[in-house]
């Protein structure tokens, strides 16, 4: 948007420690699909946009009072700073998951898993959320999902247990109506919710929980403890694991220092399409700073989250967090059109931001 709108007029630098990008929605195919990362990598070196360069450094340490970033590579002076870094992930919050567990959140994770799943042929497999908030509160129960096709596939799913736990008391608490549908889906495939369990350590076969409950498992699937990358913690922006913004413009307490996504507390689920209507809020305000313009309207809150129902059925749920007087998410029932639409909401993206 800011090349866009402003061309060679600006300078934009985008630093990442990686090379590519690859949506979050990917990790399933990588588990249940037979993708590999080669398939769903979008590289940074197919960006070419006026003003825009993309370096790919390690960030070592950040300065929000002076807005100047250090990488392994050198330093950045900035007149405005976004912090996207998202929200890592804190394996030893939960002792054991690292060891007899696997964790399918991170893509490295997710490809790993395929694996054990294609290995698992009887016994309970159990997916447990270790913490909350965590990205796309969808991904648990699709993962759910999409593993009783992957068994029933095989032909092992009746020799098969399948139970999902999360610290949450439903699927997704924004949404009651997305919540009875997944509850609906999970009963008919026999599969057990368990909700407001959150696991305190993993020992060889067992899940141990809070309430003192264990669960034994032949499979386990872990959604490690979210919290915001060592090097944001150390700069000194966070409170409670997150950076603070203001949910209307989602501007730091710092002076031209902004922050989006998975690693800022601005009232919304932690998922890209809230990242994208964040980022979007913040690239408006500083096309009318260069041009002396009014500021954009606030930070609406809005998304829609497409949910894997397994069988090839996809579901959507529009969410609305910060526009209204009450937050809401309003379901849309699986179906073929929505699978198209899913499809579309990458490809145009990818088309967008990569020129692909």
């Amino acid at each position: 948007m800011l090349s866009e709108a402003l061309g060679d007029e600006i300078e934009v630098t985008v630093i990442d420690r990686g090379d590519s990008f690859a949506f979050g929605f990917s990790k399933l195919d990588l588990m249940f699909r037979g993708a590999g990362m080669d398939s769903v990598r979008l590289p940074y070196a197919e960006i070419a946009k006026p003003g825009v360069t993309v370096l790919k450094e390690e960030i070592t340490a950040i300065d929000p009072e002076e807005r100047v970033v250090t990488t392994d590579a050198g330093r950045h002076e900035a007149d405005a700073l976004v912090i996207a870094l998202g929200a890592d992930y804190d394996l030893g919050a939960t002792p054991g998951l690292a060891e007899h567990g696997n964790e399918f959140y991170s893509f490295a994770g997710a490809e790993a898993a395929a694996g054990p799943i294609a290995g698992l042929d009887s016994g309970r497999a159990v997916i447990a959320v270790c913490g909350a908030p965590f990205k796309c509160p969808p991904a648990p129960s699709e993962c759910a999902l999409m593993l009783s096709d992957e068994l029933s596939r095989r032909g092992v799913r009746d020799r098969c247990e399948i139970t999902l736990t999360m610290p949450l008391g439903t699927p997704v608490p924004p949404s009651p109506e997305t919540s009875a549908a997944l509850s609906a889906e999970f009963e008919s495939r026999g599969i057990d919710f368990l909700g407001g369990m959150r696991p305190t350590r993993v020992e060889p076969g067992s899940v141990v929980y809070e309430d003192g409950t264990e669960l034994p498992f032949d499979l386990l699937l872990g959604v490690p403890k979210h919290r915001a990358p060592d090097v944001v913690i150390e700069s000194g922006m966070t409170e409670d694991g997150y950076v603070p913004v203001d949910s209307a413009t989602l501007k730091t307490k710092y002076e031209g220092v902004y922050a989006v996504g998975d690693v800022a507390t601005a009232g919304v689920p932690k998922a890209g399409v809230f990242a994208e209507g964040a980022a979007k809020v913040v690239a408006r305000q500083l096309i009318a700073e260069a041009r002396g313009e009014e500021g954009p309207a606030p930070y609406d809150g809005r998304g829609s989250c497409y949910i894997e129902f397994g069988e090839d059925r996809i579901a959507r749920v529009d969410i609305d967090f910060l526009s209204g007087p009450e937050k809401t998410g309003e379901f849309n029932a699986p179906s073929a059109q929505l699978r198209s639409e899913k499809d579309d909401f990458g490809s145009g993206r990818a088309a967008r931001w990569f020129g692909l």
